[in-house]
């Protein structure tokens, strides 16, 4: 187990300088353009591509810390650059985690070098979970999978909403319901290989911020995938299956535990994000002369950037608490995972809403980015988790009860 220290090793420093060159060199001067345009940033992905940021080896190799800080580290200085770009660099990672936590080693060697493709054509990859009627209550999904024992294949039927990447994907990693009479229990997770029949996406939904990031609803009208699509394989799910219906309880509440190892990384996010607002209010301030003195020698403008500082300051630690916890199996007794994720999105939204407050008129308009920052930041109390959700996790952890 790795010893917790605040002191990060030559290793996470080299990493978060060159993740933090790349945003500044590369994704910070495209921002505003792939913003208005509201597309994919291709020739972002490749470039992050080609020089190794995008791929399952750079997952492999922040996974492989033993501190579990090099995601993290690495995830606020990508979105310190831009979240849009950031979400449709990292994206993939959604269904790449989701083939790793629930896949066979085949399924891992098969599936995910297809999620990313190549530097010269890279791909990018869609984890489809949520749908219309089932957010936050994962056990209303309505999506089902049935067997087709004659042809060895899986038939998927149903809606899923606002899921990155949908439509556009290489490779879909869609949930879905083997057995509604277990609710979230008869839940299973398919790989839909590329250019499968049946698989169609509305177009790009137009949204409030991270709009350089591809987010679709997916509709699955008869989709059959072969059998190896079923992440884990037959066997595992028939005997998971299984203890349900006899009643079991199941094991540590798996799948609350994978958003909860999640939300870390999300957190991370929201801290680049807000770190961005405040390091631009603070340069404003500085040079902004009103009434004959720069702004920052106000004493209101002045105690607004301390408090900024600080809140991202504390919701750091939060994310470096819940990310080393979940790294060294520490269990998240008391909601780590989702107290870490909870602080950053609501301090990123506190954070760019101040920034565009002390920018004053000149905050609100798009000659400056902190408005575009101010619009990506809201999403991080919505998805992952509402704010809402988080703090139910955190309460029935603390009380033992269920509290609804």
């Amino acid at each position: 187990m790795s010893e917790f220290s605040l002191d990060l090793n030559e290793e996470q420093r080299d990493l978060r300088d060159w993740v933090h060159g790349f945003a500044a060199e590369v994704v910070r001067p495209a921002a505003a353009e792939w913003d208005e345009r509201e597309e994919t940033p291709w020739p972002v992905i490749q470039e992050a591509a080609k020089v190794g940021l995008y791929g399952f080896e750079f997952l492999v190799t922040c996974f492989g810390d033993p501190t579990g800080l090099s995601l993290p580290i690495a995830s606020e200085e990508l979105f310190w650059g831009d979240a849009g770009i950031g979400l449709s660099i990292f994206g993939t990672s959604l269904a790449v985690a989701a083939i790793y936590g629930s896949g066979t080693p085949d399924q891992l060697v098969e599936w995910v070098p297809q999620c990313f493709g190549d530097p010269e054509s890279p791909a990018v990859a869609a984890f489809c979970s949520t749908e219309p009627e089932a957010g936050s209550d994962v056990g209303a999904m309505r999506t089902r999978a049935t067997y087709d024992e004659a042809r060895d294949e899986w038939v998927l039927r149903g809606q899923k909403a606002y899921a990155t990447n949908g439509g556009i994907a290489a490779v879909h990693v869609v949930t879905a319901s083997v057995d509604p009479t277990l609710g979230s229990r008869g839940q299973a997770a398919f790989v839909v290989p590329p250019g499968t029949p049946g698989l169609h996406a509305t177009r790009k939904l137009r949204k409030l911020g991270l709009r350089a990031s591809h987010t679709a609803d997916v509709f699955l009208d008869e989709v059959r995938v072969p059998g190896r699509c079923l992440l884990g394989g037959r066997d595992a799910l028939r005997d998971r299956l299984d203890r349900a219906r006899s009643g079991q309880r199941a094991s540590g509440q798996a799948a609350m535990r994978t958003f909860e190892l999640s939300r870390p990384t999300v957190g991370a996010q929201a801290i680049g994000v807000a770190r961005a607002a405040y390091e631009y209010a603070l340069d404003y301030a500085r040079t902004r002369i009103q009434f004959g003195r720069p702004i920052i020698e106000n004493q209101a403008v002045a105690f607004a950037l301390a408090d900024m500082k600080m809140e991202i300051d504390a919701a750091r630690l939060l994310v470096w608490r819940a990310s080393w916890m979940g790294r060294n199996d520490k269990p998240f007794a008391a909601g780590e995972g989702s107290m870490s994720k909870l602080k950053a999105g609501e301090v990123a939204v506190a954070v760019t809403e101040k920034a565009v407050q002390l920018l004053g008129g000149a905050g609100f308009l798009r000659d400056h980015p902190v408005e575009r920052w101010y619009r990506d930041a809201k999403i991080y109390t919505i998805f992952e988790g509402t704010s809402e959700i988080q703090r139910l996790v955190i309460a029935r952890a603390i009380s033992g009860v269920q509290v609804r």
